[in-house]
């Protein structure tokens, strides 16, 4: 296993995370989403890289956790996160699709989005 790799993904995948909840406190909702992403894309990048792979360039949530290995213990809670995340990500970025993913997003919304993007990343920290 390459510790330092490892540490670098969950190092960014943390500040990610705080970055989220600074974007809840201002109300840019929209970035709350988008960092919860990459908060989980990170971690499970971090999963891939304590086998020694270089984790790969792509964002689909799933196609990450079958990488890392994870996706078959997921529970239907974790699912639904990855579910809910993966669209924040690109989608996001583009306006025919950044006004319906904002509308879905307050900030009720978001506080559940980081609770859960937390509980998850602890639960890939814990498999590291």
């Amino acid at each position: 296993m390459n510790a330092d790799k490892v540490s670098y993904w969950i190092e960014i995948a943390e500040y990610d995370l705080e970055t989220a909840k600074a974007m809840l406190t201002t109300g840019r909702y929209l970035y709350v989403g988008f960092m919860c992403h990459q908060t989980i894309e990170k971690a499970l990048k971090a999963h891939i890289a304590k086998t020694d792979i270089f984790p790969p360039k792509i964002h689909k949530l799933d196609r990450l956790a079958e990488l890392a290995g994870l996706a078959a213990a997921f529970d239907e809670q974790q699912q639904t996160l990855i579910d809910r995340l993966t669209p924040l990500n690109v989608e996001s970025r583009y306006p025919e699709h950044k006004e319906a993913i904002a509308a879905k997003l307050n900030e009720s919304a978001c506080t559940s989005i980081i609770t859960q993007t937390e509980e998850m990343l602890s639960w890939i920290k814990n498999r590291l």
